[in-house]
């Protein structure tokens, strides 16, 4: 099926949202050629690297940047040109838009200003690692990018450890060890796969107990590549009896202040914040 035209051939007027290659030139779909060909203008994270994928399959359009350091000044301007009757292409440097890039202001205020907004799904970073990860998927989870500092990076992690289901992250290489590390640390026993050029020739996915897998690129250092990380959900809690649940709460107040010791048992039984906070009061003035 090809996109609506008009009687002259030209594309609807609107914002069409284009998935480009993760990394294969060939991952691209016959209607996101035609659209990006047939577009008034493409706006693009990096129209270098647009400009190598238009070059493999002959496309001559005309390219604008959109990116996080110019969104608030070509906003107005799109908007000026797509209530001008213009069709208007938005791409990343790779995948699907929208994913960890500046694209969500402007859709929205696309769609606020009553313009077609029309998605032309393709590649995706997440969801190829995700379908090769060997890991549940009926339930996932997308953190995108975690803090680069450690103590910031420790705390998402300790929040997001309840999450029942598989987790995805994007990450840089260099970065890839100590961030394994603090997921062994705050997230325990769980399976992992770490997905690297996916698509590319040196495609690769490490799998393993966490531990593991953390302790090879502590060793091995940084590898090369776009990484994915895929994190199996937790394993189901066994059901805690009144009198464990209060063992733990009495234990955490000895080591702790009682706002942090119910942030703990929180953490770890995934009991309700009020349930716990209410037992931690009647033992703490039991005491």
């Amino acid at each position: 099926m090809t996109e609506k035209t008009t009687v002259t051939g030209r594309l609807e007027p609107g914002l069409y949202v284009t998935a480009t290659p993760i990394g294969n030139a060939s991952d691209i779909t016959l209607r996101a050629l035609d659209v990006l060909s047939r577009a008034d203008l493409v706006l693009c994270e990096d129209t270098r690297v647009t400009a190598k994928l238009f070059a493999i399959h002959n496309i001559q359009a005309k390219t604008a940047p959109y990116h996080d350091h110019n969104a608030e000044e070509m906003r107005p301007r799109v908007l000026q040109r797509l209530a001008a009757g213009e069709a208007i292409a938005l791409v990343s440097d790779a995948g699907t838009p929208m994913v960890s890039d500046p694209g969500f202001k402007l859709v929205r205020d696309a769609l606020d200003e009553g313009f077609n907004v029309t998605a032309l799904p393709g590649a995706s970073s997440l969801l190829a690692a995700l379908v090769v990860a060997g890991l549940p998927t009926d339930r996932f989870f997308f953190g995108g990018f975690l803090p680069a500092k450690q103590e910031a990076r420790r705390k998402d992690l300790t929040e997001l450890s309840a999450i029942p289901a598989t987790m995805v992250f994007l990450e840089s290489a260099n970065r890839l060890a100590a961030v394994l590390a603090d997921m062994a640390a705050t997230l325990g026993e769980r399976e992992v796969a770490v997905a690297r050029e996916l698509t590319k020739k040196f495609e690769e996915v490490r799998k393993g107990p966490l531990a593991d897998v953390a302790q090879h690129y502590a060793e091995a250092g940084a590898p090369k590549g776009e990484i994915v990380i895929v994190v199996g959900p937790p394993a189901p809690r066994a059901a805690l009896c009144a009198h464990e649940v209060d063992a733990m709460i009495e234990n955490a107040l000895r080591r702790t202040s009682l706002k942090d010791a119910v942030a703990e048992v929180v953490s770890v039984t995934g009991l309700p914040k009020r349930e716990v906070y209410q037992r931690a009061l009647e033992l703490s003035k039991e005491d």
